[in-house]
């Protein structure tokens, strides 16, 4: 009587976020190159993850942060098979909670102000400095995440774009596009939904270099190499220093006065609509950006 041989192992699942150290620099990898990087639950926590293990480790002086694949971060998953925004994520407790127990309005702003604002705010704080290499799709959530880092190195393929207007809310969670743009800039990348150039992000001063999209990695490389030669406490110091002046700017209050603005527009959206995105899913941004693209045309 012959047996049936056991089944193979199934091979392990990819990592959503990937960390990788050489010498003084860490480079922390966005890993859903599928779904163009949407940030998930589970991306994000795992970034979260991985930026306080950089800014732990004594051997790390700067940190790059990188998307897998053609995509820097097309924004906040919206619609891929593997969202999972309703899942809980109670974490380290006494800074967070399970946000998923909450019912309404209540659960939406709990969640938001932990994984999105609250989770930029921290990475913004991080004592080491964070570079963004950005290709591609750079847009709503994934602006976030390269505007809370110190310096922006993009690829000449590289887009940005805030379209959630078109949802009827005011901008992204971390509204931080009157410090990191001209205030008319801005009111244009809101008021259109347009997509702006790596060039014109150049231009405005939102972006610090950029490259051809088969040189990004290594120039980002280079760039974090150099920073790494300075001493980690003047980095340290430079950083904060920077960021105290933003803070007394506005920054700070501004993204408060933002965030009640953005929640506002949800529960009116969930009001009318029924729904707190204002009847976007991904089908009907897809539909919006064909027809932009037929109108430029």
């Amino acid at each position: 009587m012959s047996s049936v041989p056991p089944a193979s192992p199934a091979p392990p699942a990819e990592p959503v976020v990937r960390y990788e150290r050489l010498g003084p620099v860490a480079t922390v990898t966005m890993n859903r190159p599928r779904y163009r990087n949407a940030q998930n639950s589970a991306m994000t926590y795992a970034l979260d993850d991985a930026l306080y293990e950089a800014s732990a480790d004594d051997g790390v002086k700067v940190i790059v942060l990188a998307g897998a694949g053609d995509h820097f971060s097309a924004g906040h998953d919206i619609g891929t098979p593997e969202r999972d925004a309703d899942l809980p994520h109670a974490r380290r407790a006494g800074m967070w909670w399970d946000h998923s127990r909450e019912a309404g309005a209540e659960r939406r702003l709990a969640r938001e102000a932990e994984v999105y604002l609250g989770m930029c705010r921290r990475w913004r704080e991080l004592p080491k400095p964070l570079v963004a290499s950005v290709q591609g799709a750079c847009v709503a959530g994934g602006l976030m995440l390269a505007w809370v880092c110190d310096l922006i190195v993009a690829a000449e393929d590289a887009f940005f774009a805030d379209p959630v207007v078109r949802m009827g809310i005011p901008g992204v969670e971390y509204f931080a596009h009157p410090w990191v743009m001209p205030p008319r800039v801005a009111k244009e990348l809101l008021y259109t939904g347009d997509r702006m150039s790596a060039r014109r992000a150049y231009e405005v001063g939102m972006v610090n270099r950029v490259v051809p999209r088969a040189e990004l990695a290594a120039e980002t490389r280079a760039l974090a190499e150099r920073m790494a030669g300075m001493p980690r406490l003047g980095l340290a110091l430079a950083k904060r220093a920077v960021n105290q002046a933003e803070d007394l700017q506005g920054l700070h209050s501004g993204l408060d006065a933002a965030f009640a603005l953005h929640h506002l527009a949800h529960a009116h959206n969930a009001e009318t609509a029924a729904d707190p995105l204002g009847g976007m899913d991904v089908r009907a941004m897809k539909a919006a950006d064909g027809a932009r693209a037929v109108r430029d045309s």
